[in-house]
């Protein structure tokens, strides 16, 4: 498969990510009397890459996230040479699919912006008030057993064809733990595209949106190439199968 098409693929999975994850923040989240919460959202989440997984797994690899990309440079699933259209690609589809949902979303005569618009933060703009150092840890933490997850379940040695549900859940998880502590972030092309339509302190925190998924990615890995590895093929390979 060309680099151009898995790089589009790339570019659809991660608009989908954001308009389905964030989309479900912003929209759905606190709608009156039904509103879903976070467990509605963190589902969301999960449920895109899940759904994308299955869709674009077999051409693209579904990574979705600069970070995960990375952690799969890392733990030598995936070429240096294919990384910088990747990420392009991710972060131009969570920038498109930020455009789309502030166009749904700023048809309702009262919406505003100084929700934050599921961006993530931290100090003050951090949903539960929690501290610079959590949300890193947090992040770095959490980026980490995310790559475990993904590695392991695309491993040749695990059972075939249930990958894309352990990582959808897995992302499902670190929502249900992390959406108090910074939004959950895991992923800076996520972050990167509702901080743009907010601007001001978004993007002035944005920077710890970028560092700490993308340290927590090359641990996770590390850790995996350490303890776990085999000989294996790509993940795209994997999904395919």
């Amino acid at each position: 498969m060309p680099l151009f098409k898995r790089a589009t693929a790339e570019f659809f999975g991660t608009f989908w990510l954001v308009f389905g994850g964030c989309g479900s923040a912003v929209l759905a989240a606190a709608f009156p009397q039904l509103g879903i919460g976070f467990v509605g959202v963190a589902f969301a989440f999960g449920l895109t890459v899940l759904t994308m997984a299955y869709a674009i797994g077999h051409i693209s690899g579904c990574h979705l996230n600069p970070a995960v990309s990375i952690g799969l440079f890392v733990g030598k699933r995936f070429p240096a040479s294919e990384l910088l259209p990747y990420i392009i690609a991710q972060v131009v589809g969570a920038v498109v699919a930020s455009g789309v949902l502030y166009l749904i979303a700023s048809g309702k005569p009262d919406f505003t912006l100084a929700g934050g618009f599921a961006s993530n933060g931290y100090g003050l703009h951090s949903p539960g008030g929690y501290s610079l150092v959590a949300c890193f840890v947090a992040e770095v933490v959490l980026t980490a057993f995310f790559l475990l997850i993904i590695l392991g379940s695309t491993d040749e040695r695990a059972p075939k064809g249930f990958a894309p549900i352990a990582i959808g859940l897995g992302l499902t998880l670190i929502h249900l733990i992390s959406i108090p502590v910074t939004n959950t972030s895991v992923n800076p092309a996520r972050s990167t595209g509702p901080a743009l339509f907010v601007g001001g302190w978004a993007v002035a925190q944005l920077w710890l949106f970028w560092i700490a998924p993308i340290l927590g990615a090359i641990i996770g890995g590390l850790i995996s190439n350490m303890f776990f590895a085999a000989p294996q093929p790509s993940v795209r390979e994997e999904l395919s199968r």
